[in-house]
């Protein structure tokens, strides 16, 4: 499936007519010229292991070699197909004894009755019993299994096993891991850190889906320039595909990752400003009790400090606490778009005489809600970043953010507690319920609107505000 972008919208109108608020079939219309333009690509497990499969058979094929040693060579060069073509056709003896993969094949003795000496465990084995890599060291089954189950456990680090001999670079290939383990938990283990591996290092436009517990990736494709990196997985995950941290627009990622640095999350950083607070106290006392003395400067100088440190801190808590409520409301919305689509959704169906597909507005309402508090948590980081000394800008950007609050506080008060009296009354199905479902459409459209129009100008920095701070 596909997902991007967002198309050409007029600004927010405060016009609320009814031909204003937009129908249905322009809500539909918006959805489809979204999904047209959409950038990236979300891949399940089977479609990450088909690019997987076609890479290890393109360089097969190439180098003339079998998928084993495919695999190795990629795992070594980190998936890097070309990287590989180049090394090998520069250099294949450099190559081979680098990434371990040996020439030197033992003569296949299975069939004779000999007894060779495993190891490890210092047993005598017959040939048949015994497994070799490509350096020939020779090793009993029973060892070979304890030793790659071992290496499994240990990590990711299995993907490229050595030869058991400890002077041996020899690497072990995926037919022994296949010939070897016969515990499938243990197979699967392996073989998710096989294809993570292919994700991870390898294909630089592809990047797991950072939700804990989530299999799908995402192929951000051509990037074309653009600086939007948001994405939405098919686990309905929406985060940075260039930093991996929630969806952050109209934010970049550098403000993202200075803002969290300053978390106030931290309890040592509550601890800070409580502590700033009471340095100010004792100065201040300090200060009152010495003011008729002499040399107290000292202690002016310290009270000076200590309220500028308070200013700085005051100035952050007023960013920080309207960020952490819009992201608490979001979480909010988030839960009451579960309960509306498990309960509300068929008592409103009941009741209103409409099929729960006719009620997608009420969905879309509630997913553009979500999606505002998102864009609004993030402008008072944003607010927060913005020189002060550029007055005009910030005037203008909090006229912005506080016409952007009003109108997601009416779509969310009609979407709450408006559509919460349709959902509670006992009466036949209201009249009045058509005008609703007209008027939510409109708000839902119309804060649409306003929000990307606002995100586009803060990713432009508020350009086309005319800058006069000297006055």
């Amino acid at each position: 499936m596909l997902y991007t972008g967002s198309g050409e919208e007029n600004l927010y109108s405060e016009h609320t007519a009814e031909s204003d608020y937009g129908t249905e079939e322009d809500m539909h219309n918006d959805s489809t010229l979204k999904r047209a333009q959409l950038s990236y690509v979300v891949l399940k497990e089977e479609e990450i292991c088909e690019h997987q499969k076609a890479d290890v058979e393109q360089v097969s094929t190439v180098l003339l070699i079998n998928q084993v040693e495919a695999i190795i060579l990629l795992l070594h060069y980190q998936w890097g197909s070309s990287k590989v073509e180049d090394e090998w056709f520069t250099d294949e003896d450099r190559v081979r004894k680098t990434v371990g993969i040996l020439k030197e094949h033992v003569v296949d003795l299975n069939n004779q009755e000999v007894n060779t000496e495993c190891e490890i465990c210092v047993e005598s084995y017959l040939h048949k019993e015994i497994a070799t890599v490509s350096c020939g060291h020779p090793f009993c089954k029973n060892c070979w299994t304890s030793y790659i189950t071992e290496k499994i456990n240990n990590g990711p680090g299995c993907l490229m096993i050595k030869c058991p001999e400890p002077s041996c670079s020899a690497v072990v290939g995926q037919d022994m891991i296949d010939k070897f383990i016969t515990i499938e938990e243990d197979k699967e283990k392996y073989y998710r850190y096989f294809l993570r591996s292919y994700v991870k290092e390898g294909r630089n436009n592809i990047k797991w889906c950072p939700s804990p517990g989530c299999v799908y990736a995402v192929d951000f494709g051509t990037r074309n320039g653009t600086e939007n990196y948001d994405v939405t997985c098919l686990c309905s995950y929406d985060f940075c595909w260039n930093c991996s941290e929630d969806a952050h627009r109209p934010v970049n990622c550098d403000m993202v990752s200075k803002w969290i640095t300053k978390h106030i999350m931290n309890p040592k950083t509550r601890l800070g400003y409580l502590r700033i607070e009471s340095l100010v106290q004792t100065a201040t006392v300090i200060s009152r009790r010495t003011k008729d003395f002499e040399g107290d400067d000292e202690t002016k100088i310290k009270r000076k400090r200590a309220k500028r440190v308070k200013r700085t801190i005051d100035r952050y808590m007023h960013y920080y606490v309207r960020w952490a409520n819009n992201q608490s409301s979001r979480l909010k919305a988030m839960e009451d778009l579960k309960e509306l689509q498990a309960v509300q959704l068929e008592k409103l169906s009941v009741k209103q005489c409409f099929s729960q597909t006719q009620l997608q507005f009420t969905v879309d309402a509630w997913l553009q809600i979500i999606e505002c508090r998102r864009v609004l948590k993030w402008t008072y980081a944003y607010g927060y970043y913005l020189p002060r000394e550029e007055r005009t800008k910030k005037q203008f950007f909090e006229y912005l953010q506080g016409e952007a609050e009003v109108g997601l506080e009416r779509l969310h008060h009609c979407a709450e507690e408006e559509l919460q009296h349709f959902v509670d009354e006992t009466d036949d199905p209201s009249t009045d319920f058509d005008d609703f479902r007209k008027k939510l459409i409109g708000l839902t459209k119309v804060t649409k609107t306003y929000f990307e129009n606002l995100v586009k100008a803060l990713e432009n920095d508020l350009a086309d505000v005319a800058v006069d701070d000297s006055k």
